[in-house]
């Protein structure tokens, strides 16, 4: 049987928010062929510094000598709180047409049927305060689209949280509440975590009431697979017992610190067996910290479509190894460009930093912003070359601003776009040679409403056309009618029209 990664949290009824399942905390998948772009920890230039405390040393806890975890729990039980969302799901009618063909096999039940009622859904998961002033983080998918989020502590006080922001590409929420006396983990620095350091994930799987399960890390960097959807992933991966309602849970180490955000699950029957990831702190904090301060992220733009390095590429471009990542095409007019990358190079540091992999390299240049100087390290014709570029601004659509938890927020629609090029154009069969490739469309949003999916190029906006995301964002918002999408999806043009921003 195949195994599925699998959310862990949110409504209860809903299907899976992810193109696969995802278990107990949901993510992002890897986009090995993406435009590189993210941003994540706050260390070296260009990044956003935290604006949560962190002390410098923070001594053990606990001895594993002793036999007990109890003064780690103790520390960080009452920080963790259980997430109850509620949002209103509106129902489909199912009138069949009043035609005598259908009155003929169905009779008077194909003429005036009542309209099923829309019905409130529930979802619950977990979070964790990071600020003693009520900031909690936790998992998008926990409170995506909610309309009602409320938050229960240990101590049994419960409140009702604003949303603060949302960002689907990391899978990162911030709620704030209004509370006094608030038990908050400290967030340790996740790059310091070893393989096989213990663990101790802390949440409320399944309801039962706030649980802990103890475990290790079992690997660092893990990204969970699939590309296009926009995510960026660089999981900690651990055995810890991690199940649904775990979302948004903690992840500590013996230190009593945060160190990640629990995600999701790799299962084949949707319930634990040891393999569970976490989004580390030091991705959380930047994100945290941005959504707090601006109400969205904003991530690093190369301009690059990359991929990994197999044995069989590393043989044929005569490289040592499979150590970097090969860049397939460079958008006309981007940071990439105007550096020189060409196709075909190899991209094998940022700032002297090694590049593992794609992945990886789309991490390290997301996390820094628009407008860093970066010094990029390439091998061409087995050659090495150190190049200048200067960092853009990568385009999405999918952040939720300031206490709107429907996945769209003020000046977005529920979608990601990338621009469209030479070699993607081919990927897709279509003809156009200039547009928007709609990256990731949020499900339920404005864009997944009016019919749009991965992979369509939009061309044109009340027929002008669009070539960045910020013409797609100011002719979505400009005029009262719907706008109407000149949209390319395989060798079929069509018209799509979405409503406005309201």
């Amino acid at each position: 049987m195949a195994s599925d990664f699998i959310n862990i949290g949110g409504p209860a009824s809903a299907a899976p928010k992810w193109r696969r399942k995802w278990a107990a905390a949901g993510t992002a998948l890897l986009l090995t062929g993406g435009l590189v772009g993210w941003t994540a920890a706050d260390r070296g230039a260009g990044a956003i510094g935290a604006s949560v405390d962190t002390p410098a040393a923070v001594e053990r806890t606990v001895d594993p000598a002793a036999g007990t975890y109890a003064p780690v729990v103790e520390r960080a039980g009452p920080a963790v709180v259980t997430i109850r969302s509620e949002r209103m799901v509106r129902s489909v009618s199912q009138e069949l047409p009043d035609h005598p063909l259908f009155r003929e096999f169905f009779g008077d039940q194909s003429r005036g049927q009542r309209p099923q009622p829309d019905r409130r859904e529930g979802g619950m998961g977990s979070g964790v305060i990071v600020r003693q002033d009520g900031y909690i983080l936790t998992n998008n998918h926990v409170v995506d689209k909610a309309e009602v989020v409320n938050v229960e502590l240990t101590d049994g006080r419960s409140f009702k949280a604003k949303v603060v922001g949302t960002d689907a590409p990391s899978d990162l929420a911030v709620l704030k509440i209004e509370g006094s006396n608030l038990q908050t983990l400290t967030l340790g620095d996740s790059d310091d975590v070893r393989v096989g350091d213990i663990v101790l994930a802390v949440g409320n799987p399944l309801g039962i009431g706030q649980t802990v399960t103890m475990g290790i890390v079992s690997a660092k960097g893990r990204a969970t697979g699939g590309a296009g959807d926009g995510s960026f992933e660089d999981f900690i991966q651990t055995d810890a017992a991690i199940n649904r309602g775990n979302s948004g849970g903690a992840l500590v180490n013996t230190a009593g610190e945060l160190i990640g955000i629990n995600s999701q699950i790799l299962s084949p029957s949707g319930v634990n067996i040891g393999i569970g990831f976490a989004i580390p702190t030091n991705m959380a904090r930047n994100v945290m910290t941005q959504l707090i301060n601006g109400g969205e992220v904003r991530r690093g733009k190369l301009g690059v479509t990359i991929q990994g390095i197999t044995p069989a590429l590393a043989e044929s471009l005569g490289l040592n190894g499979t150590t970097g990542a090969l860049v397939g095409d460079v958008e006309a007019g981007s940071p990439a460009a105007k550096a020189g990358i060409k196709s075909g190079d190899v991209i094998t540091a940022i700032n002297g930093e090694s590049v593992k992999d794609s992945n990886v390299l789309r991490n390290e240049i997301a996390q820094l912003q628009p407008g860093t100087s970066v010094k990029i390290t390439i091998l061409r014709d087995g050659k090495e070359q150190i190049l200048d570029a200067t960092l853009g601004a990568l385009q999405a659509a999918g952040n939720t601003r300031d206490g709107k938890g429907d996945g769209e927020g003020e000046g977005t629609f529920g979608l990601s776009v990338e621009p469209l090029t030479a070699n993607r154009a081919r990927e897709l069969g279509v003809e156009v040679t200039s547009g928007l490739v709609v990256a990731a469309v949020t499900p339920g949003g404005r864009a997944a409403s009016a019919g749009l999916q991965a992979g369509d190029v939009i061309a044109q906006v009340d027929k002008k056309p669009v070539t960045n995301g910020e013409d797609l964002r100011a002719a979505l918002k400009n005029g009262s009618r719907p706008a109407l999408l000149t949209v390319h999806r395989g060798g079929v043009t069509m018209f799509v029209a979405m409503p406005r921003q309201e």
